[in-house]
């Protein structure tokens, strides 16, 4: 891909994700993120072989209604958005075994396309519920930036120090770019951020170990979310979920570590009281 087609794409894209997540209520943030994360299902639906557009439809109305249904009956304490976050949790505990086990439901057939589809939802309605959970909280758009700063800085440690030092690779079957010496990087890049940022939330120094867990469990999860769509797409010979931004692909290309992100973070920060 063009660096400078990527370059013009980030110069409008990283505005527009800071101006929303800074600017825009909760609600309004929470149905921006839901329009984009129903534009990346329906990406997804190519990498599940799901073709017919009348499924294509039924498909993207299901998970539409059901992320009406979660923000509608949610109440004050928020059960039916952590609710959706736990799921997700579980979802991504499960994926490093699917990212084991290669071959998975490689083979197309309707019982694969089903749970290639379960999987797709799986991972994005948690992720939308993650991220209005984060942003409505106290300090929801600082903390809603630090999470995705995290997913980004494990996505950019990584390169860096895949292209200048990595010899081994990671995932040969799933991503041949990816290395040993690019994930150790990337999670050493995470961590220093979360550490950065300390001060920025008036964090004690005894809470040091509360950031490093968040900073690492994140970038941890954000390498399993970008894996994962990287197989769904070798399953489906597929280069990039789609063509839609110049220089990067899809928007799942660059929502893939995101969305496990998001909801590792959410739960990890609810488990640690921060």
């Amino acid at each position: 891909m063009s660096h400078s087609k990527r370059i013009r794409s980030a110069l409008w894209m990283i505005p527009l994700a800071i101006g929303a997540i800074l600017f825009l209520p909760t609600p309004w943030m929470g149905a921006f993120m839901a329009v984009l994360l129903l534009a990346g299902l329906h990406e997804w639906c190519a990498l599940a072989g799901l073709e017919r557009p009348q499924a294509k439809w039924g498909y993207l109305t299901a998970n539409a209604a059901l992320v009406a249904a979660i923000a509608w009956t949610d109440g004050p304490a928020h059960r039916n958005l952590m609710a959706a976050i736990a799921i997700g949790g579980l979802f991504w505990l499960l994926v490093p075994l699917w990212l084991w086990k290669f071959d998975f439901a490689r083979e197309s057939s309707d019982r694969h396309r089903r749970l290639k589809l379960l999987a797709g939802m799986l991972a994005c309605v948690p992720a939308w519920a993650a991220l209005v959970w984060i942003h409505g909280s106290d300090g929801g758009p600082a903390w809603t930036l630090f999470a995705i700063g995290l997913v980004a800085a494990a996505d950019s440690g990584a390169y860096v120090f895949g292209v200048n030092f990595g010899k081994h690779k990671l995932a040969p079957n799933i991503s041949p770019g990816k290395s040993w010496e690019g994930f150790w990087g990337g999670l050493a890049v995470t961590l220093a951020l979360a550490l950065a940022c300390m001060p920025l939330f008036d964090a004690p120094w005894s809470d040091l170990w509360r950031y490093a867990l968040l900073g690492l469990i994140t970038g941890l999860f954000s390498v399993f979310g970008d894996l994962f769509e990287s197989l769904m797409k070798r399953h489906a010979c597929i280069k990039d979920s789609s063509a839609l931004i110049p220089g990067h692909g899809g928007l799942l290309d660059r929502l893939d570590s995101i969305v496990s992100g998001l909801v590792v973070f959410a739960l990890v920060k609810y488990g640690l009281a921060l």
